[in-house]
């Protein structure tokens, strides 16, 4: 059988359910990929129930085409992944494929019912322009703060001035009157990730973003911890920090010195002009010498904090997301710590890379578990 490219599922979903392609043929066109890789991604999604194939269509001077359509009867998911300063949201189909997503500009310090009301206005958006007529089955949320699992309530984000436990679970099932999940971004990112490369093993996953956060997986199972609280990768304290206050309270955390607002932050100290994460990651691109230079001390440092987990846990991989995942600078500083800092044995069969589902990881994740946790299949 021919191997699927990655997110090549993903991609022909979206295309489907836009109406860019109704056949084999447009997806092959599309796609620019062999029409025996397209069939067999077609055959899966026929198997599970995520599309169906009916009538013909004309024909181009072969065989006429049979027609591929989504199963609209079995409804979508809502997805959506809140950052500092960015909402991501998309749907999913019933088997937990992601289908379509788009990102747009939020401040989480706006509270929960004001960035509620605007990923409620997204749902809708979404839904019209690329499921219409399709029900809602369910709601999945991913936070940027440590949240009980499966309660859904944030404990203490100390990046979320107003949320502390604020119950976002049952907002969610009041709002859309259906079934709600919450987690960790960084958790339902590495449920993201582990589906979309498949046979990874035991993997550390992290998200290094404005904020850094990690996860855990094991035995092909996320590990939540007593309450489901693990993976605060963010409030380490690293050696060459800086001693730098952190927005828990204390000082010298990895946060203060490796994540995306500590180099904004640290950058703009400086005089250049860097508002935000997304000016790093053109800076660094730009190969400002400062910016270079500051990026691979924080990847190494990142690379620090994850030795002892490396060296404790012995996984055979370790997947570095989030959007500083983008630059190979920091990718490499992390990796080079890591060979630096690990024991041999370990590290010989080490995969360090950084995450092939990029941005949507945390969407394809919470469509996993509304998969799991809601249990609809399609009619």
């Amino acid at each position: 059988m021919p191997e699927e490219p990655a997110n090549l599922r993903e991609q022909a979903l979206s295309l489907l359910a836009s109406g860019k392609a109704v056949s084999r043929a447009d997806l092959v066109e599309i796609l620019q990929v062999a029409p025996s890789t397209v069939s067999s991604v077609v055959r899966r999604l026929l198997e599970d129930g995520t599309i169906l194939e009916e009538g013909v269509g004309a024909s181009t001077g072969g065989r006429r085409p049979r027609i591929l359509r989504l199963r609209e009867d079995g409804g979508v998911f809502a997805v959506a992944e809140l950052g500092a300063r960015h909402a991501r949201v998309g749907l999913c189909s019933p088997s937990g494929a992601l289908l379509t997503a788009e990102e747009f500009a939020v401040d989480i310090g706006a509270g929960p019912e004001a960035i509620f009301d605007r990923i409620a206005g997204a749902f809708d958006s979404v839904r019209t322009a690329h499921a219409p007529g399709r029900r809602l089955l369910a709601v999945g949320m991913a936070l940027p703060g440590p949240v009980d699992f499966p309660h859904g309530r944030l404990v203490g984000p100390a990046r979320m001035p107003g949320w502390s436990g604020y119950d976002v679970q049952s907002d969610l099932r009041a709002r859309f009157q259906v079934t709600a999940v919450v987690d960790n971004d960084a958790k339902a990112a590495a449920i993201g990730e582990y589906v979309t490369r498949r046979d990874t093993g035991d993997m550390i996953y992290v998200k290094a973003g404005s904020g850094i956060g990690g996860c855990l997986v094991s035995g092909a199972r996320i590990y939540r911890g007593g309450r489901g609280l693990s993976g605060d990768l963010t409030h380490v304290r690293v050696a060459d920090s800086g001693e730098r206050e952190c927005s828990c309270g204390g000082s010298g955390c990895l946060e203060t010195a490796a994540s995306g607002a500590a180099l904004a932050r640290e950058l703009a100290g400086r005089g250049l002009p860097v508002a935000d994460i997304r000016d790093v990651i053109a800076a660094t691109i730009n190969a400002d010498p400062a910016v270079v230079t500051l990026v691979r001390q924080a990847g190494r440092l990142l690379g620090v904090a994850l030795s002892g987990l490396v060296n404790f846990l012995n996984p055979d991989s370790v997947v570095i997301g989030g959007a500083l995942s983008s630059l190979d600078v920091y990718v490499a500083a992390v990796k080079g710590m890591l060979y630096e800092r690990c024991l041999p044995p370990l590290t010989q069969s080490l995969s360090i890379e950084a995450s092939i589902a990029g941005p949507d990881a945390a969407l394809i994740g919470l469509g996993q578990l509304l998969r799991e946790t809601a249990d609809i299949r399609p009619s």
